[in-house]
């Protein structure tokens, strides 16, 4: 099962080592390569997240909360896609 990132979500991740980065440059290096190795455990482990009830077929589409952050995702026969990333005090995408 192969990774597919959607272009939000690889904005959202710039976004989110973009902002830490200003406050701390080698925390925003770490907390990337934390969220990026979480993610890549996926196509392993691909129901890992928790179901997003509102999705209009919840166990396709799921919630990983990795520390503060959450990524959003949808499981495919053949891939996993990475919706949207973001912190938890920003709410959801």
């Amino acid at each position: 099962m192969k990774l597919v990132y959607t272009d939000e979500a690889i904005d959202d991740l710039k976004r989110l080592r973009e902002f830490v980065a200003v406050h701390n440059p080698s925390a925003a290096a770490r907390i990337a390569t934390e969220l990026v190795g979480k993610i890549e455990l996926l196509p392993d482990f691909p129901r890992m997240g928790t179901p997003v009830e509102m999705a209009p077929v919840p166990d396709s589409v799921r919630d990983m909360v990795f520390g503060k952050y959450v990524v959003r995702y949808s499981v495919h026969a053949s891939a996993i896609i990475i919706l949207r990333v973001w912190h938890g005090l920003e709410g959801e995408r």
